[in-house]
Parts: structure tokens; C-alpha cells; sequence
């Protein structure tokens, strides 16, 4: 766990959450750690989205974050891991966060409130209360089209002001606002897209990074286009970005992260593909779609 407001960067991986026969797998998520532990992953995000952290409680969610830290620093893989929190009674998500003050991770990743759709002001008095909150490093997540709500650039670079409010997953789905942020935002605060299947576009607009559920999958392929970014070698980028493209629309065809489960579980990572209700498994049609997928990858592989 790392202490410092550091600014977040590179590739980041909202991991999923595995489960088995009802109950938290902890046989595969431990596989799971350290297998990205070995990966040029960034930072780790728990709970959120893609981790199914709305169906959790909060003795798992504990264990999810105590598991994941205890394997990263088996392997000797210093890694900031953030929890992803969502809520629409500002008392409700600065308790929980008091909560998790003990818990081994490193930040939140902290989503609009859902379904109140509250004004711009009660936006901002809302992350300012949770800021507050504590002295440890937040993200705001703006996706309105989960959420209702759409934070606006003028109420994040307010936020942005605050000093543990460092950055921003950016599923705002709307290029223009992105654009904008990003000509707007002071050096300290990153932007991070969510937004997997714009990755590459991101980044050559000036993005810091990405935290994508697609990148469970060729990894080493999603930390590259990023390097070669940085790098200044757009075509390098481009080229890498080109092999890889058909892997959001894929593994977002059915409700994350019920595709993505299935092919980790298809390439023997995690033991089962359960999710939790209201997530089903994915389709007989789909779950073919990603076998075929998965069998060119490999005929690639080994040519």
C-alpha cells in the first residue's frame, strides 16, 4: 500500500470479482493478482463496475481488498490498489469510507450519485463532503449513462482544486467535454479513460491513461499502445491499437463483466464464470463468439 497523493497513470485494471458456488473465490482471485502482478498493469481497482461491487457486502468487499494486497506484496509488486464506491446519500458513502480507513488500500474511485440527479452544487458539496472525508487520494467516475447525472467540467476543476481529489475516469461518452477537460485541467489532476473502445483515441488526444475491464484480456497488448504513446511513436501505437480494436465491442456485446468472466474462466484464471443477479452468464451465441476469438488469438500465438 502506498501512502502519497500520487497521480494516476498508465493502464489500470477495474479487476473482477470471482465467484463460486454463491461465495467469493479466493482460490482464483489470488491467481488472478498474480497473474496481473506479473503484467505491466498500473494500479488496480476493486469493487467497482466491473468487480460487481453492488452485489458485494462489506465483510467481502474487506476481504477482497485484504487478498489482493497480501498477494501483491507476496510478489513483491508494488501496486496502488483504489476501491471503487458508489452511493446517493453523501452520509451514507463518507460512513463507509470511515470504515475502510483501515483497509489496505491506497484510494476510491468514487462515482456520481445514481437515479437523485442532483445539481451541479450538490455535485460538487457532495465530493467536497466525501473529500473531506478523508486524507487519502480520490478519482471521481463521471458515466452518466449509468448514473442520470453528468458531472460538468466547470464543477471537476472546482473539485479539482482540492488536494486528495487527484483525477478522473472519464466515461462521459460525450468527446467534446473530454476534449475540453483535458485543455482545462491543471498538470496534477489525471484523466483516465473508461471508455475501452476509445483507448487509442484517448491517449492521442492527451489522455493520462485508461482503466479498462477489456484489458483482463491481451494485457501486454493494452500496456504497449500506452508506452508507445508516451513514446511519441503514434504509428507504433496505432499499429498495436489495430490488433486489439475488436476486443471492447466483444467483451461488451452482453453486460460487463459476464463476457470478460467468460474468458478468463475459458483460459483457466478463474475456476467458474458466475456472476451475481441481476448479471446472467453470457449467451451460448456469444460465449462462441469469444471461443472462436480465443482460438485465432492462440493459432496467432503460436505461429
Amino acid at each position: 500500500m502506498t501512502t502519497a497523493l500520487q497521480r494516476p497513470s498508465g493502464l489500470w485494471l477495474p479487476l473482477i470479482t470471482p465467484f463460486r458456488d454463491g461465495n467469493l473465490d479466493v482460490a482464483s482471485l489470488r491467481r488472478l493478482v498474480r497473474h496481473y502482478a506479473s503484467s505491466a498493469i498500473d494500479g488496480l481497482i476493486l469493487g467497482a463496475t466491473t468487480g460487481e461491487g453492488l452485489v458485494l457486502d462489506e465483510i467481502e468487499a474487506e476481504r477482497l481488498a485484504s487478498i489482493c494486497a497480501a498477494e501483491l506484496h507476496a510478489a513483491r509488486r508494488p501496486m496502488p490498489i483504489y476501491l471503487g464506491l458508489a452511493g446517493s446519500d453523501t452520509r451514507k458513502v463518507a460512513a463507509m469510507i470511515a470504515r475502510t480507513e483501515t483497509w489496505p488500500i491506497d484510494g476510491y474511485l468514487i462515482s456520481a450519485p445514481s437515479y437523485t440527479r442532483p445539481s451541479q452544487q450538490g455535485l460538487y458539496l457532495h465530493f467536497a463532503a466525501l473529500a473531506d472525508a478523508t486524507a487519502r487520494p480520490i478519482m471521481l467516475y463521471n458515466i452518466p449513462y449509468r448514473t442520470a447525472v453528468n458531472i460538468s467540467n466547470d464543477v471537476m476543476l472546482r473539485l479539482a482544486e482540492r488536494p486528495n481529489i487527484i483525477g478522473l475516469k472519464d466515461c462521459s461518452a460525450d468527446t467534446l467535454q473530454s476534449v475540453d477537460l483535458l485543455c482545462r485541467k491543471p498538470s496534477g489532476f489525471a484523466m483516465l479513460t473508461g471508455e475501452d473502445a476509445l483507448f487509442y483515441s484517448a491517449l492521442a488526444q492527451g489522455a493520462d491513461g485508461g482503466i479498462l475491464a477489456s484489458a483482463h484480456v491481451e494485457t501486454a497488448v493494452f500496456a504497449q499502445i500506452a508506452g508507445h504513446v508516451r513514446a511519441g511513436n503514434q504509428p507504433a501505437a496505432l499499429a498495436a491499437w489495430s490488433t486489439i480494436a475488436d476486443l471492447p465491442p466483444l467483451l461488451f456485446a452482453e453486460p460487463s463483466p459476464a463476457p470478460i468472466k467468460h474468458w478468463l474462466w475459458r483460459q483457466g484464471l478463474i475456476d467458474s464464470p458466475e456472476v451475481r443477479l441481476p448479471m446472467v452468464p453470457v449467451s451460448g451465441e456469444l460465449a462462441a463468439r469469444i471461443d472462436r476469438r480465443m482460438a485465432t488469438e492462440m493459432a496467432l500465438a503460436g505461429a
